[in-house]
């Protein structure tokens, strides 16, 4: 007979249990919630890090960011890449990260890597490899004099166009644990990507060199300006696909006399190029027409393009410097260009602010301004285009005068130097190509 105790039914489970098996449960989804987290948060860091490594536009830079990158994916101390030569059997670089000051100074001295070692099985071996003890494994050879002993390693090879580029080499997780299989994996992904990578800043500085080839190729070689010194440098902009418009010249005249150019045609690409060299070689056909002075070139060559041609804005300065008792006389004549700089013995540097004209191919009909000035024997001019001080952070004002504080700390150099070092220590952002054109008068 039953009591007030309701009697069990049959394969019903017992209270106690279904609270059992719901914790089980729960636990069991909120482990699998976890390690989802812990995936996403993995795939997450992996786009990031893929993002980061293909902004970079140097090859130095490409890799070195590959290295550290892959250490904050799974959290290694150390971190190296190794660049196989063509022989694909020996390195011919070796990028480290993680090495302290007092590490790098116990290694200074002991050369690449000689590919032998778990480092050499990596690189017979392309295949990824963890290694939860180096010594212990069959191809350890120890560490060179000096090395932080390590105890894991991770290698993964970089593949570039179906060929080993080289090894991806990371050691000792920080929390203490070997490398796991979620490491691995995420380290060939990126090193997948890392290739791309690499693939695309080659094919950049190919572009690159290709584009400052073909400039180069239109500018004219300085020819012999006895008596004065003349020395020019063109640097390319940062980007490949930036070819410029600038350009320079000089022509010996008659008389001791010399014609210098400086210009920049709006635009970069090929047809700025071309355009620079058309109006490059019109204007030196007008200079050896006539002796006009250089405003009258200057609105001469605007006229010409004007009828015969579709070229864009340019920018230029044209100016003649010839014997002026007891010295020399620069005439010049700008149009919309940056003001020559001028460096006097004894004086301090200064531009030569003048009225401008405006640019060619704005309004060919426009009066063309020139202005003189006389130079004492060991003056040096200096005509540049703005990609030499244009930074858009900074104002124009600012950049000039940090131009001025260079040329004043440079101009006791050889001309050659002079301009290379304006050009090395340039104050603009590089993003745009630059010419430098100085002419040094005579000594007295």
């Amino acid at each position: 007979m039953a009591g007030n105790e309701e009697a069990k039914q049959p394969g019903q489970p017992h209270l106690p249990d279904l609270h059992v098996r719901l914790r089980t449960e729960l636990t069991r989804i909120d482990e699998q919630l976890r390690s989802l987290l812990a995936a996403m948060d993995r795939l997450q860091g992996l786009l990031d890090a893929v993002v980061s490594i293909s902004r970079e536009v140097e090859l130095t830079d490409v890799l070195h960011r590959i290295v550290t990158t892959a250490m904050d994916l799974v959290g290694a101390r150390y971190g190296a890449l190794g660049v196989l030569g063509e022989s694909g059997e020996h390195l011919e670089q070796f990028i480290t990260a993680g090495l302290s000051e007092q590490e790098r100074a116990a290694l200074a001295g002991t050369g690449l890597p000689r590919g032998l070692g778990v480092l050499g099985h990596v690189i017979h071996h392309p295949e990824p490899l963890r290694v939860d003890s180096i010594s212990a494994h069959p191809s350890s050879a120890g560490f060179p004099s000096g090395h932080p002993h390590l105890h894991t390693l991770l290698g993964v090879a970089i593949s570039v166009r179906g060929e080993i580029y080289g090894d991806l080499y990371l050691s000792e997780r920080r929390d203490g644990l070997p490398f796991d299989v979620h490491d691995e994996n995420v380290v060939v992904a990126l090193a997948s990507a890392a290739g791309i990578a690499i693939e695309k800043v080659r094919l950049f500085e190919r572009v690159r060199l290709g584009a400052e080839q073909f400039q180069r190729l239109l500018l004219p070689t300085l020819p012999d300006l006895r008596p004065f010194a003349a020395a020019a440098v063109y640097r390319p902009a940062a980007e490949p696909s930036q070819l410029g418009g600038d350009w320079y010249d000089a022509i010996q005249l008659a008389d001791d006399t010399v014609a210098v150019v400086i210009g920049d045609v709006a635009g970069h690409d090929l047809e700025a190029a071309a355009s620079m060299a058309c109006v490059r070689n019109m204007l030196r056909a007008l200079l050896f027409e006539r002796s006009n002075p250089p405003g009258a070139v200057l609105a001469q060559l605007d006229r010409t393009l004007h009828a015969i041609t579709s070229n864009p804005v340019t920018t230029t300065t044209l100016a003649r410097i010839e014997p002026a008792e007891p010295g020399w006389r620069l005439r010049w004549s700008t149009a919309g260009h940056v003001p020559p700089l001028l460096i006097t013995p004894g004086r301090p540097v200064e531009y030569l602010f003048a009225e401008p004209g405006v640019p060619l191919g704005v309004d060919p009909e426009q009066p063309r301004p020139d202005h003189s000035r006389f130079l004492p024997p060991g003056s040096t001019v200096v005509f540049f285009t703005d990609g030499l001080v244009e930074h858009p952070e900074h104002p124009i004002d600012e950049r000039l005068d940090r131009l001025t504080d260079l040329a004043t700390r440079y101009a006791a150099l050889p001309l050659q130097e002079f301009v290379q070092a304006l050009a090395d220590h340039h104050p603009s952002d590089g993003r745009d190509d630059l010419a430098i054109l100085a002419l040094r008068t005579p000594p007295l």
